[in-house]
């Protein structure tokens, strides 16, 4: 009996019930509803989202495969392509931090070694409530021993990424992982089920009652029902998706499959329809023979699971032994459940009874598609009106209390948690903006960077949205490299919300229009939505992930000063724009007025002056200017230093003194150049229309800073270090 209870359980509307009806031509039985509330769940559906997100470039010159699979791919030259992804796994990581985020590394990892890549690099972003709760510090201490667990075990470096701290996500955490991963051109695969009659293999765990109706938890908001919801949450095995990794590749290398899809959000059911739409072809499975680890599973829950580590794979007749050979081999089942047939059916088998027959397409394409309302925040208009408070009496004070905030102090005490060397890739240690590896046998480096600021998009998304790609894309300027391609994790509220709606339609149009302005094509990414417990969203937070080229590795620009002398130069100019600063917040407790604004052309000059600078050999460091401002900049310039080397700077500008040192102004970069290279460098900028200014050189053990003749800050770098390194470990305890 199809009641309502029946379908909220489900995430379907009596509408939704209808459609498929009509689609399927029946009542759906049970295990038929559960497929169709897996599928047509926002997390795999896209149904509010979609509309929008047809808004974003997705095709460029470089694109080997743009959204639509499992990964984005985009060619580096030499038949060589850069594979790479990014991923959500919030409500499974609030639930159970460990394993949330664990398995939010293994899915990503999945996604990119599903495409044929080997993954040679993880990142992630993360968004947790204040410190000062010990709950959130739960989580924290959770999240992070889950991604280095993972990591660690399956011998990928996480090389980098970014941690921020905010009311908005006391109650939802968000735990974004990017991976990146190289193939070869003609040994890309894709999610196929071709050729009548070719055999469809399980391959890897068995299958649990772990994350059943995982898809469906990431499509609602949080309630008081929370403990409720741990069983969706899937369990991890690294050493087992290692042994997975090195099986499917072998396979791949050897050309022995047809087509293959990991079995990721929506388990059984996303992978078999996928890959069978993919081709306009059908496919038919027997439940009986799949791998299982629990008894009595039903059909409902051997096609909802979300048990981790498991591919379907199909292969053909003649090749179908050598595969299952190759899996013996690495200690992993290949069980053939089932075959490709022709037409456009899913059916499904189980004690010799036919459980589920539908139409592939219903499935997967004919989910209804949602142009939700949207409405901008009537909060808005008040939340950007701001009276600016005094400029601070003690400068040296303010500086110090900035760089102890947590969205700015050192990350040490996480990332030396995770092997970022493994496999002797990474040039540069994570902590920058921006992370470097090489490419075995080639001068060229691929540079990857995640960058997305929650405080503007909530003041304005647009602008947040267009400055989270600038400002990613100034990351890898910086260190000399051209980005070449995008993926993003879009984490938003309840979309059923108007306020919220509008959040997302605004920051999508600055996305698309920022992109369009730096010729980067959005590779792929994902929608998080529903990061809301009991009526409370997150701010939105657009977070980016792009990967770059530099040319040359031995030519490319890390963010430490390099030797005393070094002339320090501000590429762009600084405006008095304080709104939205960690300054403001960290030192009033005010989150209002309009954030910065952008130039996304003269933002493109400045950057393309720095790549070409860095490829000249002209510049030392790069660093550029974000939360913070410019003294926090140079403070992070001094302690990337090998040795500490301080620094003396003299600011002339005709502005408040507070928004010079710590507004938060795009489009600008701190770099040093050896005296000998000024005069250069000065005529390059001036053929390009660069604004340049001198402000200071690299000198002494202070960070000492005037404005005018007046000097402001002069803190020993050994203080402004301590600071900023010890700030989080002594929440935590942590010896650093």
């Amino acid at each position: 009996m199809i009641d309502k209870k029946l379908l909220e359980k489900h995430g379907l509307t009596f509408e939704e019930y209808n459609r498929i009806v009509d689609l399927i031509g029946k009542e759906p039985s049970y295990t038929e509803l559960g497929i169709f509330s897996l599928m047509w769940s926002e997390h795999c559906s896209y149904k509010s989202s979609k509309i929008h997100l047809k808004k974003l470039p997705v095709t460029g010159e470089n694109v080997i495969q743009g959204p639509g699979e499992n990964a984005g791919i985009i060619d580096i030259g030499d038949g060589m392509a850069a594979v790479f992804k990014i991923e959500s796994h919030n409500h499974p990581s609030f639930i159970e931090p460990y394993q949330g985020a664990a398995t939010g590394v293994g899915g990503i990892l999945r996604d990119i070694f599903t495409m044929g890549a080997r993954p040679i690099a993880l990142m992630n972003s993360l968004r947790f409530g204040p410190l000062s709760n010990s709950h959130n510090r739960s989580i924290i201490d959770g999240v992070v021993s889950g991604i280095a667990g993972y990591g660690n075990c399956m011998g990928v470096p996480t090389v980098g990424g970014e941690i921020y701290f905010h009311d908005s996500y006391a109650l939802n955490p968000l735990v974004n992982v990017f991976c990146l991963g190289i193939a070869e051109h003609d040994k890309i695969f894709y999610a196929k089920a071709e050729g009548t009659g070719n055999p469809v293999l399980y391959i890897g765990s068995k299958t649990g009652r772990d994350g059943i109706h995982g898809a469906t938890m990431a499509s609602a908001e949080f309630g008081e029902d929370l403990e409720e919801k741990r069983p969706n949450v899937q369990v991890g095995d690294p050493f087992k998706e290692k042994l997975l990794l090195e099986a499917c590749l072998e396979v791949m290398n050897k050309g022995l499959i047809v087509g293959i899809q990991d079995m990721g959000a929506a388990g059984l059911t996303c992978s078999s329809s996928e890959m069978a739409s993919n081709s306009g072809t059908g496919i038919e499975i027997n439940l009986d023979l799949v791998p299982q680890r629990e008894e009595g599973m039903t059909p409902y829950e051997i096609m909802l699971s979300e048990s981790q580590e498991r591919m379907l794979l199909v292969a053909t007749n003649k090749t179908v032994k050598e595969v299952q050979e190759i899996f013996a081999k690495w200690d992993l089942e290949a069980v053939i459940i089932g075959h490709v047939t022709d037409g456009n059916k899913l059916k499904v088998k189980a004690g010799g009874e036919i459980v589920v027959d539908v139409p592939v397409d219903a499935i997967v394409n004919s989910c209804p598609v949602y142009n939700r309302q949207s409405k901008k925040p009537a909060c808005l208009s008040r939340i950007r009106n701001i009276n600016l408070p005094a400029p601070p009496e003690d400068y040296n004070k303010a500086f110090l209390l900035v760089l102890s905030q947590p969205t700015i102090a050192n990350k040490e005490w996480v990332y030396r948690q995770y092997d970022h060397m493994v496999q002797i890739n990474t040039v540069f240690l994570p902590g920058a903006g921006a992370s470097l590896l090489r490419l075995k046998g080639k001068n060229r480096a691929l540079a990857l960077t995640l960058d997305g600021n929650a405080v503007y998009c909530y003041l304005d998304p647009r602008t947040g949205g267009k400055i989270a790609v600038a400002e990613a894309c100034r990351n890898l300027a910086c260190i000399g490299a051209r980005p070449l391609g995008v993926t993003n994790c879009l984490n938003f509220g309840n979309p059923e919300k108007p306020e919220i709606m509008w959040q997302f339609i605004e920051t999508v149009e600055g996305i698309a229009e920022a992109c369009k302005a730096f010729s980067i094509p959005v590779t792929g990414g994902n929608v998080s939505f529903y990061n809301e417990t009991e009526g409370a969203p997150i701010s939105p937070t657009p977070v980016l992930g792009i990967v770059g080229i530099v040319d040359d590795v031995h030519k490319a620009v890390s963010q430490g000063f390099k030797n005393e002398g070094d002339i320090i130069l501000l590429l762009g100019k600084t405006k008095e724009e304080l709104n939205g600063t960690v300054y403001l917040r960290a030192l009033h407790g005010k989150e209002e007025g309009i954030p910065p604004q952008i130039d996304l052309a003269a933002e493109k000059k400045v950057q393309d002056f720095c790549i070409e600078a860095a490829a000249k050999k002209l510049i030392a460091s790069a660093n550029d200017i974000s939360e913070g401002g410019l003294a926090v900049c140079l403070a992070e310039s001094v302690f990337s230093a090998e040795a500490f080397l301080g620094c003396e700077v003299s600011l002339k500008d005709s502005i408040r003194t507070d928004a010079l040192f710590f507004g938060e102004t795009q489009s600008r970069i701190i770099v040093t150049v050896e005296p000998e290279n000024l005069d250069t460098v000065l005529d390059l900028a001036g053929k390009r229309d660069i604004p340049i200014t001198r402000i200071g050189k690299v000198n002494g053990q202070k960070i000492f800073i005037r404005h005018g003749e007046k000097p402001c800050i002069e803190v020993p770098v050994a203080l402004a270090y301590n600071t900023w390194k010890n700030a989080i470990p002594k929440i935590f305890q942590i010896k650093s």
